[in-house]
Parts: structure tokens; sequence; C-alpha cells
């Protein structure tokens, strides 16, 4: 099968190491020494082009940014082969989603929504994961044989990708909920009375490895975070709902993300960057930041 990866960062090199043996053709906005040296070592092609990568491709597989799924299909529709599969990992709202399926349909491809349903790098391939639309029955089969653990949520568009952002109300929301929290009980010195309260009141959760997780996720991958988070603020406001915790998670992510780029947390691509197992040490490097 000739697959093409639209986006090849930390989600696409996982599938094109998971996905080798087939054809691999590849594009990404950015071009730098550890993109091309992996795509070398995993024998994918990478293409200066959307155009390029999808030339000829039976399965196309969308993972970029929040904001650039639409963008995404339109740069890929052209050159869709008749019948091809687009299949939508991104982030984005429901009203997306079917903005971008029209897109592709209307130029011959079939587009499948996928809603991930949690972080891909435990799971690799793996990773449970929504479908949705017309063509989702019919891509289903194909996807279980390269060994995805796929399943159809629903025929209709947008089902999938909804179940995805009201999750993430809640899962990227408690990020920045335990960011918040524990960085001010840091200040205050009273993070292990807080720690032992959480752990009294929800004695399933370990605190201490659960923040060191979070802090680490969001250090590392706040930008794309805050950009999903709007995404759900998006699809919380199309029920008629304000989203003011979305909002606010977003703001929180992406100020995560900013002091990640100012160098607070190291810097940025080495193997240390973000992967404290202590997540005092993070929250002192912003205390220490802010004062």
């Amino acid at each position: 099968m000739h697959i093409a990866l639209i986006g090849y960062g930390e989600v696409g090199r996982i599938l094109a190491e998971d996905l080798r043996g087939h054809v691999l053709t590849a594009c990404d906005v950015k071009d730098d020494l550890a993109l091309r040296t992996h795509a070398e070592q995993h024998g994918v092609a990478l293409t200066g082009s959307h155009a390029g990568a999808v030339r000829g491709a039976d399965l196309i597989i969308s993972a970029v940014t929040a904001s650039q799924a639409v963008a995404v299909a339109e740069a890929c529709a052209p050159a869709l082969a008749s019948g091809a599969f687009l299949l939508d990992l991104n982030s984005a709202s429901p009203g997306a989603k079917q903005h971008a399926a029209h897109v592709v349909d209307g130029a011959g491809g079939r587009y499948v929504e996928g809603a991930v349903m949690t972080s891909v790098p435990p799971c690799r391939i793996k990773v449970p994961l929504l479908l949705g639309g017309p063509h989702a029955a019919a891509l289903e089969p194909a996807l279980d044989g390269l060994g995805f653990a796929a399943r159809v949520a629903s025929p209709t568009l947008g089902v999938a990708s909804a179940t995805k952002m009201c999750r993430s109300v809640m899962i990227k929301g408690v990020e920045a909920m335990v960011i918040e929290s524990f960085t001010a009980a840091r200040h205050y010195g009273v993070e292990d009375a807080v720690i032992a309260s959480l752990n009294d009141t929800f004695p399933g959760v370990d605190w201490e490895k659960q923040a060191a997780y979070f802090f680490q996720r969001v250090i590392q991958h706040g930008r794309r975070r805050s950009e999903e988070v709007r995404e759900v603020a998006v699809t919380v406001h199309e029920a008629g709902l304000e989203p003011y915790s979305a909002a606010g998670t977003a703001e929180r992510q992406a100020w995560m993300a900013d002091l990640a780029d100012a160098g607070v947390f190291g810097a940025r691509g080495t193997k240390d960057f973000g992967a404290d197992a202590d997540w005092r040490v993070p929250a002192d490097r912003i205390l220490k930041r802010l004062t």
C-alpha cells in the first residue's frame, strides 16, 4: 500500500516506524536534519509539497496541528487519486471536519475522520481510534490490516470528533489545573498537604507520577495542545455553551508553550527537555521565572 503521511512530527514518525514495509511518502512544513535523518532511516520519501506526497497514494493520513486540518485537506485535494482515503487524525471541531470532508469528497477522494482517544506514544499504532463519516466502514478493515486499533463510531461526520473533543475538555483541563494548582502549592509550601488530600479523595491516582507526566506532556507539546483546546472551545461553542473552561485551558497550555520556547525548561530537542521525573523541578523553574 502507498501511504502518505501529512505531518512528520511525533505522530507521523511513530506511524512511519510502525508502517515499515509499505511505500511511505511524507510532507511537513518543517525541514530539519532530525526530520530528514529519521525519514531516511525508515524508508520514507520526503516531498516538498502536499501534492507530491499524496499523488498516487491509497491512504493519506493527516496528523498536523489542529488549526491546519482544513488547510491540509484543501492542499491535498487536487492531487488525490480517485477513491483514495484521507484519514484526518487532527483534533478539530466537528464543523471543521465537515468542511474538510466536503473538500476531499468533492475532489473524488474519501474523507474519514479519526478521533485519537488517548496519547499516541505509549500505544503507538494501537492507539484507540474512532472513525466517522460515510466512508468509515470501508476504511476500517484496511486500517485493522495495517495494525491500527480502529472502530467505526458513526457514519455521521462529527460524532467521533465530538466524542474526542468533549473528552479533551476534561483531559487537557486536568493537565492545566494540575500545573496551576501544584505550582501555586509549591510557592506556598503546601504541595505535600495538597497531594495527600488528593490521594485521599482519588485513591486510584498516583498524583506524584500523574503530575510529572502532565508537566512533561505540556512542556513538550503545549503549543499543539493549546491549538487543540481552542478547537475544543469551538466545539463547545457550536453546542451553544460558552467555553469558559476550554478557553482557560487553552491559555494555560499556550502559556506553558511560551515558557518552553523561552528556554525555561532547557533546550528543546534534547533528550532531557521536559523529561523531569519530579514535577517540582519544572514548577520551581516557573516560579523562578516569575520572580
